[in-house]
């Protein structure tokens, strides 16, 4: 990121074999992000621009997005970017024209996911227009920027919250039915930085595997959506068993039903559960989208989950618009 409110690839990043003086460098931008924090991030006219301003800029750029949903987890390894990746190109499927945001600034895995990782997006006079996954799917990851495929990205809160702002106020998003936003799995900077800078997210969609391990975390993410007044659309419980290729009978690696069980006790819609199918991972190592997949119990339970999202959001809208 540069401070002039641009982006700039391979800025702030280390990579293991130089950790001291990337470290070093990463802790001054910090210090100068902290400082120009004060005085208000980016620039307007040459000089920093205000709070308010900065406010303006993204209630600006999303006042053309219809619906935004964040896509949480309590924990990580519970496929939450799997199931943002497909949602936002499912959503796409449909007909409509999609934004996936990879605020996974720790961990960027959206390009990848969707073959798109070697691709570079354009900086027109300031803005940054997103790499197209396909003409109905607009991308943007601070993956894009790294100056290689292992540097580390060694930022802390500011950093991170500016870039995140960065990502909805001076990325060229245009005119969206949805935005999806794929978080880092917790309730740290990231979600709070999206909650707080977006204002009116439609609501939260949190992945969970059955196992109690996961549920206990699951919980929380409820909670800080609740806390922030951000309605949680539902929970989805992925890798919820799975059908043994050779005699058919079930499989419950993770156990099954604790995600609809800890829907009911918190009073949240419960989406629906995905089965587990390594083919799965195969798609997401080859950057395919597994709603691609024909014939499959997964892409056919996602289906149903992604209608259920549609008519959640959607559906709240037309009720409050009478």
């Amino acid at each position: 990121m540069r401070e002039d409110g641009g982006m700039q690839k391979g800025a702030s990043t280390g990579s293991t074999g130089e950790a001291g003086a990337e470290q070093s460098a990463a802790e001054g931008a910090e210090r100068r992000q902290a400082q120009q924090q004060q005085q208000g991030q980016g620039q307007q006219g040459g000089r920093p621009m205000t709070q308010r301003e900065m406010e303006e800029a993204v209630r600006k750029s999303m006042e053309h997005v219809k619906h935004k949903i964040m896509v949480m987890s309590g924990k990580g390894g519970v496929g939450k970017t799997t199931v943002a990746v497909n949602l936002a190109f499912a959503l796409g499927m449909q007909g409509l024209d999609v934004g996936l945001m990879d605020a996974d600034i720790h961990g960027p895995d959206v390009p990848k996911m969707l073959g798109i990782e070697d691709k570079r997006p354009e900086i027109v006079e300031g803005k940054v227009n997103p790499v197209l996954a396909t003409p109905r799917l607009r991308t943007i990851s601070l993956s894009y920027f790294l100056p290689d495929k292992n540097a580390a990205v060694i930022w802390r809160g500011p950093l991170k919250m500016h870039a995140i702002r960065q990502f909805l106020s001076d990325v060229n998003w245009g005119s969206l039915d949805y935005l999806v936003v794929d978080l880092p799995p917790g309730t740290g900077d990231e979600p709070l930085s999206v909650a707080q800078l977006i204002k009116n997210v439609d609501g939260a969609v949190i992945v969970t595997t059955p196992q109690e391990l996961s549920l206990l975390d699951v919980r929380k993410a409820v909670k800080f959506a609740q806390v922030l007044g951000i309605p949680v659309i539902g929970i989805i419980e992925n890798m919820s068993g799975m059908v043994c290729p050779y005699c058919g009978k079930e499989i419950q690696i993770f156990k099954k039903g604790g995600g609809e069980r800890a829907a009911r006790e918190m009073g949240v819609p419960f989406l629906g559960s995905v089965p587990f199918d390594p083919r799965v991972v195969e798609d997401a190592d080859a950057g395919v989208p597994f709603v691609l997949r024909k014939e499959s119990k997964v892409r056919e339970a996602f289906e149903r989950i992604v209608n259920k999202i549609r008519n959640s959001v959607e559906g709240t809208q037309r009720r409050s618009a009478t």
